[in-house]
C-alpha cells in the first residue's frame, strides 16, 4: 500500500515555510552588497521590477507543477511527459543546483553563527577596519574553524529537516520567520535613528536613472532568480505538499514573492544608514558582511547587542533557506530511489559537509587551485548560480509557455485563487519576456 504523502498543516505554515526559503542569505546578506556595487537606487527599483513582474508568474508556475502532480520534481516532471524525457531534468538540474549551493552556503552560515560568537564575546571592539578585515581573512584561512562551525549548521539543519514537514520544517518557520521580521524592524529603526542616516537612506531609495545601464539589469535578474530561489526544486517541492482545492497558489506565491523583496529592501534599510552615518563605503562587495558591518557595531552604541542581533538575524534566514534546499534533494532521492526519508537525510547531510571541505580549504590551504580560474568556493557558486540554476528556471519557463501552454497554466494554478489570478493579458510576459530574460541571465553567466 502507498504511503500517504505529508501535507501542510496550515496555510500561515506553509506561507512562513516557503517566505523563510525564498528569503535565506541572498536577501539580508547578498541583496545589500549588490546594492552597493550597482549603484544603490538604480538597481533597487529594476530588482523590485523585475521580481515583480517575472519572479512571480515563474514561482508560480513552480509551485503551480508541484501541486500539480503531488511529486517530486523528478517523478512529477516524468508523469507529466516520460521517464527520461527533456523535461525531466528540471528536477535533476533543481536537485544538484541545490546540492552545491549548500556546498558553499552552509560554509557561510557557518561563516555567520562564528561572527555571532565573536561579536557576543568582543573581539571586535577598538579594532580598525583593517584589523577587522585581518580577523576576517585569517578566519577563513583557519580550516579547523571553518569545519567546527559548518559541522554544527549541518547537524542542526539535520536535525530541523529529519522531525518532517509538518514538526520540522513548519513548526520551525512558523516561529523563526516572526522573529526575523521583528529583529529586522528594531535593527532597522536603530539604523535609521543614526546621526547623518538619512544621507544613506536618500542614496539608497533615490533612484539615479543615469546609473541604470545593461550590467545592472543583469545584476538585477540575477539577484532576483537567486534570492526568490527559481530552479532549484524546493518550490516544486513545497507545491507538491500542497491540497488541490484549499491552497491558494497566485495569492500565495505573491505574498511569498512580496515578503522577500520587502525583507531585503528592510535589510537595506539597516546597512546603508548606518554606513553613512559612520563615513564607510557602501561598495565594499561580499565583504560588506564581514568587515564593513563588524567595524560598524564596535562604533555603535550598543553595538555589541545591535551587532548580535544581526548576525542572528542572518542565521535564522540563512537555516529556513537552508531547510528549502535540503527538503528539496532529501524528498526527491527519498521517493525516486525508494530510501527510508531518515536514512536519506543524513546521507544528503554528510554529502553536502564532504563537498563543503573543498570550499572551507579553497580560502586557506588550497587557495591557490584553481578551476575555470576559480577555487572551489567560486566555482561551487558559478556553477550553481550561473549555469543550473538559470538552465532549471529557462526549462520551466519553456514547459510553461510551450509545452504546458498558457491557457492550461492559468487554468491549473487559478483553482483555489482568490483575489489574486493569472489573467489572459499576462500571456506575452509568461510566453516571451520570462523565457528571453532568463536566456539573457544564461547567457550572460557563462559569458
Amino acid at each position: 500500500m502507498e504511503k500517504a504523502r505529508e501535507s501542510w498543516g496550515s496555510r500561515f505554515g506553509f506561507i512562513m515555510s516557503t517566505i523563510g526559503f525564498a528569503i535565506g542569505l541572498g536577501a539580508v546578506w547578498r541583496f545589500p552588497y549588490m546594492v552597493g556595487v550597482n549603484g544603490g537606487g538604480a538597481f533597487l527599483i529594476v530588482y523590485v521590477l523585475i521580481s515583480l513582474v517575472i519572479g512571480i508568474p515563474l514561482f508560480i508556475a513552480e509551485m503551480g507543477l508541484g501541486r500539480k502532480t503531488h511529486l517530486n520534481p523528478v517523478e512529477g516532471m516524468r508523469k507529466l511527459t516520460k521517464k527520461g524525457g527533456i523535461w525531466v531534468g528540471i528536477g535533476w538540474l533543481g536537485v544538484i543546483a541545490s546540492l552545491l549551493i549548500m556546498s558553499y552556503y552552509v560554509v557561510v552560515i557557518g561563516w555567520m553563527l562564528a561572527y555571532l560568537v565573536k561579536t557576543v564575546m568582543g573581539v571586535f571592539n577598538g579594532l580598525s577596519i583593517d584589523e577587522v578585515s585581518q580577523v576576517y581573512s585569517s578566519f577563513i584561512a583557519t580550516p579547523s574553524q571553518g569545519l567546527l562551525y559548518t559541522g554544527i549548521m549541518v547537524v542542526l539543519l539535520g536535525v530541523i529537516v529529519n522531525k518532517g514537514l509538518k514538526d520540522g520544517i513548519e513548526n520551525c518557520c512558523k516561529y523563526l520567520m516572526p522573529a526575523l521580521f521583528v529583529i529586522l524592524i528594531v535593527l532597522a529603526i536603530r539604523s535609521m535613528l543614526l546621526p547623518g542616516a538619512m544621507e544613506g537612506i536618500k542614496w539608497y531609495l533615490t533612484p539615479d536613472f543615469s546609473k541604470i545601464t545593461g550590467d545592472v539589469i543583469l545584476a538585477a535578474l540575477g539577484q532576483a532568480f537567486f534570492a526568490i530561489g527559481i530552479g532549484v526544486a524546493a518550490a516544486f517541492v513545497y507545491g507538491s505538499y500542497l491540497d488541490d482545492k484549499k491552497s491558494n497558489i497566485p495569492g500565495d506565491a505573491t505574498i511569498i514573492v512580496v515578503s522577500n523583496t520587502a525583507i531585503a529592501i528592510v535589510a537595506g534599510l539597516i546597512i546603508f544608514p548606518a554606513i553613512f552615518s559612520f563615513g564607510m563605503s557602501p561598495t565594499e562587495g561580499p565583504g560588506l558582511t564581514f568587515i564593513t558591518m563588524p567595524n560598524l557595531f564596535s562604533q555603535m552604541s550598543g553595538g555589541i547587542l545591535f551587532g548580535s542581533a544581526f548576525f542572528f538575524l542572518v542565521i535564522i534566514a540563512g537555516i529556513t533557506s537552508g531547510i528549502g534546499y535540503i527538503e528539496a534533494i532529501v524528498c526527491t532521492i527519498s521517493e525516486v530511489f525508494n530510501i527510508n526519508r531518515k536514512k536519506t537525510v543524513w546521507l544528503v547531510l554528510a554529502s553536502i559537509f564532504l563537498l563543503s571541505i573543498p570550499c572551507i580549504l579553497a580560502n586557506g590551504p588550497w587557495s591557490e587551485i584553481k578551476v575555470l580560474g576559480k577555487n572551489f568556493f567560486d566555482l561551487a557558486d558559478y556553477i550553481s548560480g550561473s549555469v543550473l540554476m538559470p538552465l532549471g528556471a529557462l526549462m520551466i519557463s519553456l514547459y510553461t509557455a510551450y509545452k504546458w501552454k498558457f491557457e492550461n497554466y492559468m487554468d491549473e494554478v487559478n483553482v483555489g485563487a482568490k483575489k489574486v489570478r493569472i489573467y489572459k493579458w499576462m500571456k506575452p510576459v509568461v510566453v516571451y519576456l520570462i523565457p528571453i530574460a532568463v536566456l539573457v541571465i544564461m547567457v550572460t553567466g557563462l559569458v
